[in-house]
């Protein structure tokens, strides 16, 4: 079976379909850890010296000035997922939603971002084991990125939200935890990262 080696670096769009539709394997790069850690020991310092960096100690929009306290970064993550995950109608199909485990976790593996490797390792869990969050279809305005359909799309990461299954949505954490995955427990800016981009619309142009 093909594979797919996720580790920043661009992917063809024959690589997403054949993710999506094949369900060729996707897998992180041996150098995925050197690669992130950089920017991720950036956001941490950020964090530690109690800098102003918006997003990591600040709110968010209209609550750019509002500060963060060291110790409510982590929640301020959980916070932003769980408000954005306000998505309408119907769900998206699994196709689209494998096309953006994937292209999320190619963005995230570039290292500029600012997560953790993990972060990058357990979206590609989900696709390893077919776990594919409910997502759905309306909600996204595309203007600072998907922000709704990505909200969707991480809430089982974290063991919240649902997923896809033969009958309809069902909770993410029991799937989870058939399958061995732990839930993420995020960290500063993890959230942030989670939700902005363009891998929504990018998924679908490429099928």
């Amino acid at each position: 079976m093909r594979t797919v080696v996720v580790d920043g670096s661009p992917l063809t769009v024959d690589d997403v379909v054949a993710v999506a539709l094949g369900h060729a394997s996707a897998i992180p790069g041996d150098d995925l850890d050197s690669r992130m850690a950089p920017a991720r020991a950036l956001v941490q310092q950020v964090v530690d010296n109690d800098e102003v960096v918006y997003g990591i100690t600040t709110g968010f929009g209209a609550l750019a000035s509002t500060r963060i306290p060291p110790e409510r970064a982590t929640d301020l993550q959980y916070d932003l997922i769980r408000s954005h995950a306000a998505g309408v109608g119907d769900l998206m199909s699994p196709e689209i939603v494998r096309a953006m485990l994937l292209c999320r976790a190619r963005t995230l593996a570039q290292g500029h971002s600012g997560v953790r490797p993990v972060v990058v390792r357990t979206l590609l869990a989900l696709l390893a084991h077919n776990i594919l969050p409910a997502v759905p279809a309306q909600g996204s305005v595309g203007a600072s990125g998907d922000l709704a359909p990505f909200a969707h799309l991480a809430l089982p990461l974290i063991g919240e939200g649902f997923v896809l299954g033969e009958m309809g949505r069902l909770p993410s954490l029991p799937a989870l935890e058939a399958a061995g995955i732990d839930p993420l427990r995020l960290e500063a800016k993890e959230g942030l990262s989670l939700l902005n981009g363009t891998e929504g619309m990018l998924a679908q142009g490429c099928l």
